[in-house]
């Protein structure tokens, strides 16, 4: 079984106002490639601070994250962030896209930050617009997209790089239900495809499109239930 992403006894603390907070507390997971999870727990569980860590924004204070067969614990800063822009794919609630760029030029933009952009790498971005239904919106710019087609564009984007997973913060939570279940049924269908997928959220109608739930309380795992109804992860491809 390969990993995307495996946690060996990560802690991490904060000293906020002079008081040590512990907000993860010897977290000890694996998530297999093809794998679709969801990270639950209530605020001041852990959730945000673990998204930081698995996205190599943050540094744990003791234990060790192994994604794909890199212990980036043991990284400096600037193979972290090259860590960020090649292996990491990341949708937000925000979107976070350029508004004064086109679709097709945010897709592209991890492939800036490692200083190419090739014909062919042009050609596989209007391959994910189109994965992703926006084949006739790549000369349109995020203001001119609605919520869901912006969304959209940040996961052609994370696709981008074939990262060891998608990591995806809070992805529907500025989107209506209709919309909101129009993205779900897409990143299911991209794990069907064997793309991994670590999703935080705190809704659990989002959460049971997963195929594994860990649940996070007070900066322990309280459960990780695999759901019976989807069973294994996906085969990667």
């Amino acid at each position: 079984m390969t990993l995307a992403a495996h946690l060996d006894q990560v802690c991490k603390d904060y000293v906020l106002d002079g008081e040590v907070v512990h907000a993860l507390r010897g977290v000890s997971f694996e998530v297999p490639e093809g794998d679709y999870v969801a990270i639950m727990g209530a605020s001041g569980s852990g959730k945000s601070t673990l998204l930081n860590l698995l996205g190599c924004l943050d540094r744990p204070t003791s234990g060790r994250i192994m994604l794909g067969e890199e212990d980036v614990t043991q990284l400096d800063d600037d193979r972290l962030s090259e860590m960020r822009a090649s292996r990491i794919g990341f949708i937000f609630q925000s979107y976070n896209l350029i508004p004064q760029l086109t679709v097709l030029d945010n897709i592209e933009v991890p492939l800036y930050y490692q200083g190419r952009v090739s014909p062919r790498d042009r050609e596989r971005c209007r391959e994910l617009a189109a994965m992703v239904g926006l084949s006739d919106r790549l000369r349109h710019r995020p203001p001119q997209l609605s919520g869901g087609q912006q969304q959209r564009v940040a996961i052609a984007r994370s696709l981008v790089n074939d990262p060891y997973f998608i990591l995806a913060d809070e992805p529907t939570g500025n989107l209506d239900s209709v919309t909101s279940d129009e993205i779900l049924q897409l990143l299911k269908s991209l794990n069907g495809q064997g793309k991994t997928i670590i999703m935080v959220t705190h809704e659990p109608d989002v959460g049971n499109h997963t195929r594994r739930i860990i649940r996070l309380r007070d900066g322990r795992i309280a459960s990780d239930k695999r759901s019976a109804e989807v069973g294994a992860p996906a085969p990667a491809k």
